[in-house]
């Protein structure tokens, strides 16, 4: 196997080249060949990461919502209290 000349246009060409040697051609390094069942079992899976997701979002949600509320409430005591105080 020769080595690949430097090109200094392609910075990629030596592990293209590289990664096209290791794997052959029917090979779908990205994508393996999948089954109707394994994509069913894929997808059921990112559904239930999605849920997830979607409940701590909105248990983030109501948190910021709530501190905004004490820091609110905080605010407009503190006015209170230097008003009564002037």
């Amino acid at each position: 196997m020769s080595t690949p000349e430097f090109n200094p246009a392609d910075p990629f060409s030596m592990l293209r080249q590289l990664w096209q040697s290791a794997t052959p051609p029917s090979a779908q390094p990205f994508m393996p060949p999948m089954t109707e069942e394994d994509i069913d079992r894929k997808l059921a899976e990112l559904h239930v990461v999605e849920s997830w997701l979607t409940m701590n979002l909105g248990m983030l949600a109501m948190q910021i919502k709530g501190l905004e509320m004490q820091k609110a409430a905080m605010v407009a005591i503190k006015a209170n209290m230097q008003n009564k105080s002037d």
